[in-house]
């Protein structure tokens, strides 16, 4: 009886450690995908110094949600990718390119499913 008990115990500490980790590295896409979305939408608009801001807290979470997610590593690559693109274009003042490669970090973010 008391090693179905700890075997049960031990089960559910299993499952809520795993769901906090997983519901971590999805946080770490979300906020990639959201600081990604302000970028964008501040580089619409001509604002780099804000687009700036946002793409480099977007790359912050999205190589964190790669380092986690090992299955989705590929989209997080690429997104890494433009987020640094978007990051110089808008260093350069380029609101409008940089909008254009957070576009694109944002739909490989997607692709990865998480």
């Amino acid at each position: 009886m008391k090693s179905i008990s700890t075997a049960i115990v031990a089960g559910t500490f299993a499952f809520f450690i795993g769901a906090q980790a997983w519901a971590t590295d999805a946080g770490h896409t979300s906020e990639a995908m959201e600081h990604a979305g302000e970028s964008k939408a501040h580089g619409e608009m001509g604002h780099a110094k804000e687009a700036l801001a946002h793409a480099k807290e977007s790359l912050v979470h999205a190589k964190a949600a790669r380092d986690d997610h090992a299955a989705a590593h590929k989209h997080m690559d690429e997104a890494i990718k433009h987020l640094d693109e978007a990051i110089k274009h808008a260093e350069m003042g380029h609101g409008e390119e940089s909008a254009k490669h957070t576009k694109e970090a944002v739909k490989h973010m997607r692709e990865s499913g998480h």
